[in-house]
C-alpha cells in the first residue's frame, strides 16, 4: 500500500473502513459490497443492537427518490409493508391562525404516477433493514462494541485507525458516518458549522378518534413547534420542538396531561388522543461540514450535513450522498483506479455539497423566522405562507423537493 506496494501497517488491513453502522454507513456498505472490496464497519454499539434496533421515536420522511435508492440497495423490501406509511399531503399553520399553506397530494413524482408526497418509516425499521441488506456479503465485516480513538492519514496510500482496545486497522479509504457530533470528523481535521438551536425535540406516538387523513401538519405555534406525522389513519407521530428551558415542562407530564396538552394545541382536530409509545427527546443541533473529504477519507450522512428535521431532508440527503460516492468508488474499482484519490473525493464534494449547502442554510433561515415570536416576525411569517400558497412556481419548487 506504499509507493512500492509494500504495506507498513502493523495491524489488520482492509480496503474500506466505515465508521458508524447507522443507516448511512450501512447503506454505503451495501452499495459498495458487490464491488468485491473488503469493507470493515466499526460501530460502538453491540451487534445485537444492530440486528434488532430499539424503537427511538423517530419517523423518517422519505422521498420517492429515496425509495428508489433503497430498492436498489435491497432495503425497501426488508421493511414490513404495513410499517410503510404514505404521506398524502402536507399543511403548514402559523401561530393561532387557521390559514394553511397546503401542499396537495401529487399525481406524478419523478415522472411516474404517484398518490403521495412521500413515505414515513420508523428509524429503527430502516436501521434493521440496512443491517440485513449487507448480511449476504462476506466481504462486509463488523467490529462492534468499540470506537476509533485515533486516525492517521499522513501516508500517501493508506489511512490508519486505532480502536479503543488498541487494535490498528489500515485501509485505502476511511468513511466517517458516526453522527453529526462525529469525533472522527474532528480527528480528520475537518471543521464544521454547528448551529445549536437551543431547542429540544420530543417525539412520541398518539392514537386519536378522528382521522389524520394521512396529512402531515406543521404547526408553528408561538413558543413551540408541533409537527404531526401521519402513520395509520388514527395513529400519529407527534414531534414537539421547544426551547430547552421549557422541555422539562413537557417531559414531566403524565400520559394523560400530555394527551390533553396536544389536544389543546390542535384545538381538537384529531379528537380524543392518548399516548401509545415511549417518549424520546433529542438536542436540536444542525451541522454542515466545511469539507466533505480529507486525505483518503470522506464524510457521509449526518457527519457531512445534519439537518433541522422541519423540512425532512436528513436521511434523504444521506442516501443521495451515499449514491454519489458509491458510484464514483465502484467506477474506480471497475477501471482499476485508486478508490480514494483526491480527484475522486473532490468530485464527490462537487456533486453533493452545493445541494446540501442550499438546503441547510435555507432551512435554518426558515426556522429562524418561524420560531421568532416578535410582532414583526409574526407578520412576515403570515405573509410568507400566503405568498407561497398563491404562487404556483414557489409551491411547485417546494413540492419537488418534498417528493425528491
Amino acid at each position: 500500500m506504499t509507493a512500492n506496494n509494500v504495506s507498513l501497517c502493523s495491524g489488520k488491513e482492509t480496503d474500506v473502513i466505515i465508521v458508524g453502522a447507522g443507516p448511512a454507513g450501512l447503506s454505503l456498505a451495501r452499495a459498495l459490497a458487490p464491488s468485491g472490496l473488503s469493507i470493515t464497519v466499526i460501530e460502538k454499539q453491540e451487534l445485537t443492537t444492530l440486528a434488532q434496533p430499539p424503537f427511538d421515536g423517530r419517523e423518517i420522511a422519505l422521498t420517492h427518490y429515496s425509495k428508489e435508492l433503497m430498492q436498489q440497495l435491497n432495503m425497501w423490501e426488508k421493511i414490513p409493508a404495513d410499517e410503510i406509511y404514505p404521506l398524502r399531503d402536507a399543511k403548514v399553520i402559523n401561530g393561532s391562525s387557521n390559514y394553511q399553506l397546503h401542499f396537495e397530494q401529487p399525481t406524478m413524482a419523478r415522472g411516474k404516477p404517484a398518490n403521495s408526497l412521500g413515505f414515513l418509516i420508523s428509524n429503527h425499521h430502516i436501521r434493521r433493514a440496512a443491517y440485513e441488506a449487507v448480511q449476504s456479503f462476506h466481504n462486509v465485516n463488523f467490529i462492534t462494541g468499540h470506537s476509533i480513538v485515533d486516525v492517521r492519514n499522513e501516508a500517501a496510500n493508506q489511512i490508519e485507525a486505532t480502536l479503543d482496545n488498541g487494535q490498528t486497522i489500515c485501509a485505502k479509504l476511511l468513511i466517517a458516518a458516526d453522527s453529526r457530533f462525529s469525533n472522527t470528523r474532528r480527528q480528520l481535521g475537518i471543521s464544521a458549522q454547528i448551529h445549536d438551536f437551543g431547542r429540544t425535540v420530543i417525539v412520541f406516538r398518539m392514537r386519536h378518534t378522528l382521522s389524520n387523513q394521512h396529512t402531515a401538519l406543521e404547526c408553528f405555534h408561538y413558543g413551540r413547534t408541533l409537527a404531526l406525522l401521519p402513520l395509520e389513519e388514527n395513529l400519529t407521530n407527534c414531534v414537539v420542538t421547544i426551547n430547552n428551558e421549557h422541555a422539562g415542562e413537557i417531559l414531566d407530564m403524565s400520559s394523560l396531561q400530555l394527551a390533553a396538552d396536544i389536544t389543546k394545541q390542535l384545538k381538537g382536530k384529531l379528537g380524543e388522543m392518548h399516548l401509545v409509545s415511549t417518549i424520546h427527546h433529542y438536542p436540536l443541533v444542525g451541522v454542515h461540514a466545511n469539507a466533505f473529504y480529507a486525505q483518503r477519507s470522506a464524510l457521509i450522512g449526518d457527519v457531512a450535513v445534519g439537518m433541522h428535521p422541519v423540512t425532512a431532508h436528513g436521511f434523504n440527503l444521506g442516501l443521495s450522498g451515499v449514491n454519489i460516492l458509491a458510484k464514483l468508488i465502484n467506477e474506480a474499482v471497475d477501471k482499476g483506479k485508486d478508490i480514494a484519490s483526491q480527484s475522486l473525493l473532490a468530485q464527490y464534494q462537487r456533486q453533493h455539497m452545493p445541494h446540501t449547502r442550499i438546503l441547510y442554510h435555507g432551512t435554518n433561515a426558515m426556522v429562524s423566522l418561524f420560531t421568532n415570536d416578535s410582532q414583526p416576525a409574526r407578520l412576515i411569517r403570515s405573509l410568507v405562507l400566503r405568498i407561497s400558497n398563491n404562487m404556483p412556481p414557489v409551491k411547485k419548487l417546494i413540492s419537488k423537493q418534498l417528493t425528491g
